[in-house]
């Protein structure tokens, strides 16, 4: 008995290859969905440009419950990327996933060695097993000048961020900006809690939820909002 063949299934995308779209044509086309799906909020115009980014990273509406902003946290976090200041991240996982080439439309000058991450550093490696606590922890530490007015970018480690806590309330470290998004299940919300506790502009992503691509999508927000404040690309930072 002969099996009838089935005509070949014709993939999807070919739809695609009917009606071609750009990568950025199709982020545009994701982000008109977001903005017609989103429901109601009190967002501001330049908050909503960064919670709308980390929707789109997480095909999450439910972040729109957790992201907080402290007072003028856009403009703080907007003057510190046009400035060029330094960013310190807790993962290179960060370090990785930063576009230069977005970070040059806030401040041409940005390279990468304007980027820091200690977690992997011989030195930080040596000082956790001497001690018994995390790396994150000491990678903070080493990184004190840099964040005395740099940008802080916490996406994995709630340790980190406790330290740095630490450092702001007893060693007076004051960071530009932080965006505290550290994810877990051991010292995340108090890590968090501490931080929207202390006079540092943040913008943070309160309870468990967190994680390396999620802030990596607000630094990138945020670069497009500096970036349209300069009328384009900032060589002059």
């Amino acid at each position: 008995m002969s099996v009838k063949k089935q005509p070949p299934r014709k993939p999807f995308i070919h739809t695609l290859y009917e009606a071609p779209k750009s990568g950025q044509e199709i982020e545009e086309w994701s982000f008109a969905i977001i903005d017609g799906e989103a429901p109601p909020h009190s967002f501001a115009a330049a908050e909503w440009q960064v919670v709308r980014r980390m929707i789109h990273t997480t095909g999450d509406f439910g972040v729109m419950e957790s992201v907080k902003f402290s007072p003028r946290a856009i403009p703080a976090a907007i003057g510190a990327l046009k400035a060029g200041r330094p960013i310190y991240a807790d993962s290179n996982m960060i370090r990785s996933g930063l576009s230069m080439e977005r970070l040059r439309t806030a401040c041409g000058r940005y390279s990468p060695e304007n980027i820091f991450c200690h977690i992997a550093d011989p030195d930080v490696a040596e000082d956790a097993r001497e001690s018994g606590l995390p790396r994150s922890l000491f990678a903070v530490r080493k990184a004190k000048q840099i964040l005395q007015g740099g940008i802080a970018v916490f996406g994995n480690a709630p340790v980190a961020l406790l330290e740095l806590n630490r450092m702001i309330i007893e060693e007076d470290i004051r960071p530009a900006f932080v965006i505290a998004m550290p994810v877990g299940f051991v010292h995340v919300t108090e890590s968090k809690e501490e931080i929207m506790s202390l006079n540092i502009p943040y913008i943070a992503l309160t309870g468990r939820r967190g994680g390396s691509a999620i802030a990596v999508s607000v630094i990138h927000a945020l670069c497009s909002l500096a970036a349209s404040q300069a009328g384009g690309k900032n060589d002059e930072c």
